[in-house]
Parts: C-alpha cells; sequence; structure tokens
C-alpha cells in the first residue's frame, strides 16, 4: 500500500518503535544492510538550501545500496519554466522508487503525494513540519538513554518557526512522563496551537525566557537558531539574534549526562568550545539520522522483515532471521 511520510503524526507509536529498533540494528552493524535497496531509486527533490538533511538522505540510500536522483537547487529545475511541484511530482514517480522533497511553502509536499505514485516523505516544509528530523532526534536520544519516556527535554531557542521543534514536541509528547521547558523569548514562543496540544494532552511544560534557570532539570537539551529566512522584519532578528548562547560556563550548571542536541547549522547559538564536552550529542546525532532515514526508506518500501507476531525483526527482507 502507498505511504507517504509527511507529518510525524503519520508515523503511529508502533510502527516508530520498530522504526527505532530497526535504527538501532542498523548502527550497530550497518554492513548487513549493505545491498537491502539494490535496484532502488530515491530521488531528491529539494526547491530549497539544505545540505545535511539532503546528504543525509543520499546517503542513506546509498549506504541501503540503492541509487540517487534529483536537484538540490529549484533554480534547475523546471519550476523555473513554470511547472507546478505537484507535475513535478508526477514525473519524477516514473523515474524513481521513493521521493524525499523538501519546499520553503508549507504543506506543498502534501500536494505533490497527493498526485506522486511512490512513496513521498517531507524534509521540511516552510515553518511547518521536519518528520526525518524528529526521527533523528529520536534515535539520537534512544541510543543515548535506551528509552524516549520519562525524560525533561528543554527547547531554546527559536520555537515559532522552528519546525524541527513542533515536530520533536508532538511526538515525544506521545510518550509518558515526558515534560518540556520552552526557553525563548516572548516574540519567539511556542505557537498557540502547539501550546493548545500539550494544554488538550495534559502534557506538562513550564515555558521560561533563561537558559540558566532551566538547564540544572534538563535531560535532553534541544538548542535552535534563530532562523533569519523567516523574519520579515530584519531589524526584529537583528535583535534576537544570539540571545541564547550555550558556552561551558552555563554547563558549569547542567547534570552530568544531560545530552545536547542542535539539528544544525548552527551560527552563535553553541559556542566551539563546547564541542569537546562529552553532553555535545549534535554531530553523533547526524550520523543516526542517517541511520533513521535508512530505517524510514526500508519501512516505506516494505524492506523490513516482520516477525511472526508483527513486529519488526529487525533485519532487512534479504536476510534469513537466526534461531
Amino acid at each position: 500500500m502507498l505511504r507517504h511520510v509527511l507529518n510525524i503524526g503519520d508515523l503511529p507509536t508502533k510502527e516508530l518503535n520498530q522504526i527505532l529498533s530497526v535504527a538501532s540494528s542498523i548502527a550497530a552493524n550497518p554492513s548487513i544492510y549493505g545491498e537491502v535497496a539494490k535496484g532502488k531509486i530515491l530521488a531528491t527533490l529539494f526547491f530549497e538550501p539544505s545540505t545535511r538533511t539532503r546528504l543525509s538522505f543520499e546517503s542513506a540510500m546509498l549506504r541501503l545500496g540503492g541509487a540517487v536522483l534529483g536537484f538540490s537547487d529549484a533554480a534547475v529545475s523546471s519550476t523555473v519554466k513554470g511547472e507546478t511541484p505537484e507535475d513535478t511530482a508526477s514525473t519524477v514517480s516514473c523515474y524513481c522508487d521513493v521521493i524525499a522533497t523538501r519546499h520553503p511553502t508549507a504543506f506543498t509536499p502534501h500536494k505533490m503525494a497527493s498526485v506522486a505514485s511512490v512513496p513521498v516523505i517531507n524534509a521540511g516544509d516552510g515553518a511547518n513540519e521536519h518528520p526525518t528530523q524528529t526521527l533523528t532526534d529520536l534515535v539520537t536520544i534512544h541510543e543515548r538513554f535506551g528509552r524516549v519516556d520519562n525524560l525533561t527535554i528543554g527547547l531554546c531557542g527559536d520555537l515559532k518557526y522552528g519546525r524541527t521543534v513542533h515536530s520533536l514536541i508532538k511526538m515525544l509528547s506521545r510518550y509518558p512522563g515526558n515534560r518540556f521547558v520552552l526557553i525563548a523569548p516572548q516574540a519567539l514562543q511556542m505557537p498557540e496551537e502547539i501550546i493548545g496540544m500539550l494544554d488538550e494532552n495534559k502534557v506538562p511544560y513550564t515555558i521560561s525566557d533563561s537558559l540558566d534557570q532551566a538547564m540544572p532539570q534538563l535531560d535532553v537539551l534541544y538548542m535552535t537558531r534563530i532562523q533569519g529566512e523567516r523574519f520579515q522584519d530584519k531589524v526584529q532578528y537583528r535583535a534576537l539574534r544570539g540571545i541564547f548562547v550555550l558556552d561551558n560556563e552555563k554547563l558549569r550548571h547542567a547534570k552530568k549526562d544531560m545530552i545536547i542536541l542542535h539539528p544544525l547549522p548552527r551560527v552563535d547559538e553553541i559556542a566551539t568550545e563546547v564541542d569537546a564536552d562529552e553532553r555535545a550529542w549534535y554531530f553523533k546525532q547526524a550520523q543516526f539520522g542517517v541511520y533513521a532515514r535508512m530505517a524510514l526508506i526500508m519501512q516505506l518500501l516494505g524492506l523490513i522483515r516482520q516477525g511472526k507476531d508483527g513486529e519488526s525483526a529487525c533485519a532487512p527482507c534479504c536476510l534469513e532471521i537466526s534461531a
């Protein structure tokens, strides 16, 4: 059955847990997955600049033994001739087995999926969502703590325009015992619809404008950059840029086993001196993003072997399961 992943809600919790399990298996033994997607093609249609997400998708497919085609700049696509994203998706569906797409306008990947004949993965749509970044975040947290529940998660920086934190808070809210600290100036606080979702589901959270005060209670600190490209008022952007900077001094008040995550790229919100701290997991996070996307591609293409009880057997279909 044709499946798309456009919002993080498109992955039921049970299926998400299967993907986490497969990603963990890949991290432990990536070599056995080297020919799982042989003969399959991923198309990366990026209408907005990207380095990490696009290359992560391409690395994931290549590590699975598949091939990649696509473009990284809308200026080199037929968009400049007036072609709609829907027509692009309809055409490219003829050339590939799965599409990963990014677009600066919210919900454009949804329109593309409505006409595509292959699975479409939303790789970021404006300020809306970024579901595969959330998969990356969850895989990283799971690898560090062995769970994704009963944690205190601090989300710091641009919570208004940050699509990564929108998706992450929706997903982590599914798991019991999680609580959130929303650290941002009022102008960049979490959108009302996200706050409403937390209230409706009785998920505990606090709102703060002080990283120093929040730090001692956190298991996970998720830093984000102030996204200048989302601001219409550049004066406001310049006033807010650099309002939160994580450095070694602030980390003196953090738990020894806390981890620091960041979807990248960073600008000035994490000082480079923090990179040497064992709690800095943002570059490891980039590596786990490859494994997360490998697992998702396998899931959408039906390449994960299922056990008799319907649970993932954590192995590709081409392998026999050990007794």
